[in-house]
């Protein structure tokens, strides 16, 4: 259980911290800036920050589903 939540802890920091440089980045090439480049790369930063939580909740739900499953081969006579 402790590894799960440390892992998820840390997706979740590192997305979070993503996700607002991502948010700043379209922000700024929205509004400030007028070159179109830098909205869309705060577009693909947002999305990266999407995908990189998924795949670790992704990671430690398929982690806890692999230690509730009995391991082995059923032989049935």
């Amino acid at each position: 259980m402790e590894s799960r939540l440390k892992m998820l802890n840390a997706v979740k920091y590192v997305g979070g911290t993503i996700l607002a440089i991502g948010i700043s980045i379209f922000l700024y090439g929205f509004f400030v800036s007028d070159y179109s480049t830098i909205t869309g790369i705060g577009i693909g930063t947002v999305m990266g920050a999407v995908f990189i939580f998924m795949m670790g909740v992704f990671f430690v739900a398929t982690e806890e589903m692999q230690e509730k499953v009995d391991k082995g081969i059923r032989v049935i006579q």
